[in-house]
């Protein structure tokens, strides 16, 4: 059984035991975090939203928080002397799903 939830702007498709990476929650570490936001759910039943799947729910623990790789921003402008660096690292959330309740 697997389902596409809806966070931080995204979509995921997910399964029960898998770890993935969301955008910053602001849930601990340890804690336990639910997704109510799921816009499909497939298996031996299929259920489809619209837009979310009434009732549908899935269940994650939090395993930490961290931050993406640093991505680089460089302006420059020709003849004039600018030169601008900037640089910024993504804050993220580290989830393992636990059960898919549909």
């Amino acid at each position: 059984m697997y389902a596409i939830i809806a966070t931080g702007g995204k979509q995921y498709k997910v399964s029960e035991g898998d770890v993935i990476r969301v955008e910053k929650l602001g849930a601990e570490a340890g804690s336990t975090f639910t997704f109510d936001q799921v816009l499909f759910v497939g298996g031996d039943d299929v259920k489809v939203g619209n837009p979310t799947v009434a009732g549908a729910t899935v269940e994650a623990s939090v395993v930490g928080d961290g931050k993406a790789k640093k991505v680089i921003v460089y302006k420059y402008k020709r003849k004039t002397g600018y030169h601008k660096k900037n640089g910024h690292r993504q804050a993220y959330t580290e989830v393992k799903i636990e059960k898919i309740n549909a």
